[in-house]
């Protein structure tokens, strides 16, 4: 018989029973979450969001009206942004300049985490210390050290770290992954994922900030650099002291489902490759054997090749060669992956559950570091060998000093 558990009970267990419930994945079942349209209190899961402009934007209006996860606190350094977000939420949210002042309210049970890259780590890291679960957009972190760090703190504090990587959470990529990890197109010979564009150093001119923007918040544990309307709000991902570029951004996408294909969850390339006069793309090589090559390609998408056939998957679309490898339904030998209700479902449930997420930290740092080692055989010109095991870059004292980057005071962590 199933007891209904809720989020309070499991939070009033240990940590050691806590720690325990999140090695695997489970699903809850509906009535978990609340009863139908008028959970109780106990069963409402209290959201804040930190950082309201674009994606978080977009989370917070999937969470408007949403009865079990009522929205309490929004935190954002853009008092435009701030103030938009408020009026959408209801006179009842709280509206924070500093998102460490949305952490010290008790009544917050979780946290949804849309800054700009090079926030990532921070904010998420003290959202763990602060007893908070956790959902973070991707790409899950600046440098491979902060991811690290971040998988830490979730462990730690035995939180429920779901990853923005969404298209674990969507059909069509889990039918491929299934597909190819099952057989059906024989041994995988090579994968191609359409995906480029790497960052750059910012050297725009100094300009005077909007009224109402925290610029010196914005910047934060970055290299102080006067404002450009370039810059902020949108077009940041372009410069390397705040993200890594397209290759980090949908990246996080499209390679970790390579990652999730080839059964690399855990682990990852031995060595990346540069790009080679016409050739651009990098070569990303597994201790398999099977090489994934991210660039300027003929892909939509992530492409699996193998000696009998190909899978071709992308948002709403997906192609296999010939079709009859995927007519045939999966059966119990097969490799069966775990099927997510939806992504912010899915967070939900396991904040239930205690369980680990369809796109736990872990998964999303692990494939955001074939991102920036891909950034790094770009940036550096030349290849890049990596021991997953280890997770250090082999005889190469340069590349390696870009594992971690220094954080300006006070923003540390």
């Amino acid at each position: 018989m199933h007891t209904r558990w809720s989020r309070r009970r499991f939070l009033s267990q240990t940590a050691k029973s806590v720690g325990a419930a999140l090695a695997v994945p489970a699903i809850a079942r509906a009535g978990s979450l609340g009863a139908g349209d008028n959970p109780s209190a106990s069963d409402r899961i209290r959201i804040g969001f930190i950082g309201v402009g674009g994606m978080g934007s977009g989370h917070l209006g999937g969470y408007l009206g949403n009865k079990r996860c009522p929205i309490v606190a929004i935190a954002d350094v853009d008092e435009a942004h701030r103030q938009a977000a408020g009026k959408r939420a209801g006179p009842h949210c709280g509206l924070y300049n500093d998102y460490r002042e949305l952490l010290d309210r008790k009544d917050v049970d979780a946290v949804v985490i849309a800054v700009p890259d090079h926030w990532h780590a921070p904010v998420a890291i003290h959202a763990c210390e602060a007893g908070k679960d956790v959902y973070c957009e991707k790409p899950l972190s600046l440098t491979i050290r902060q991811g690290r760090k971040m998988v830490e703190a979730a462990r730690r504090y035995a939180r429920v770290f779901q990853t923005g990587s969404q298209q674990r959470s969507s059909g069509e990529f889990r039918q491929a992954c299934e597909l190819v990890r099952s057989g059906r197109i024989g041994k995988v010979e090579r994968v191609l994922v359409g995906v480029w564009g790497t960052s750059s150093p910012c050297h725009l001119p100094a300009e005077d900030p909007p009224t109402g923007l925290d610029w010196n918040r914005w910047i934060g544990p970055a290299p102080w650099r006067p404002y450009h309307h370039e810059i902020h709000p949108f077009r940041w991902r372009a410069f390397r002291d705040y993200s890594g570029g397209m290759m980090t951004d949908w990246g996080a996408h499209h390679l970790d489902i390579a990652q999730w294909g080839l059964g690399m969850d855990g682990g990852g390339p031995i060595e990346v490759l540069p790009p080679e006069g016409d050739r651009q793309y990098v070569t990303i090589k597994y201790a398999s054997g099977v090489p994934v090559r991210c660039g300027q390609l003929d892909a939509n998408g992530v492409r699996f090749e193998g000696a009998e056939g190909k899978i071709t998957v992308n948002r709403g679309y997906f192609k296999a060669e010939p079709e009859e490898i995927a007519r045939e339904p999966l059966g119990p030998g097969d490799a069966l992956l775990y099927r997510s209700p939806g992504h912010h479902e899915d967070w939900q449930q396991a904040m239930v559950t205690r369980h680990r997420p369809i796109c736990d930290v872990e998964i999303g740092h692990r494939s955001v570091t074939v991102c920036h080692l891909s950034n790094l055989a770009i940036w550096l010109n030349r290849p890049i060998r990596w021991s997953p095991e280890k997770e250090e870059i082999i005889n190469d004292e340069e590349a390696s000093r870009w594992l971690d980057r220094p954080m300006r005071a006070p923003f540390q962590i």
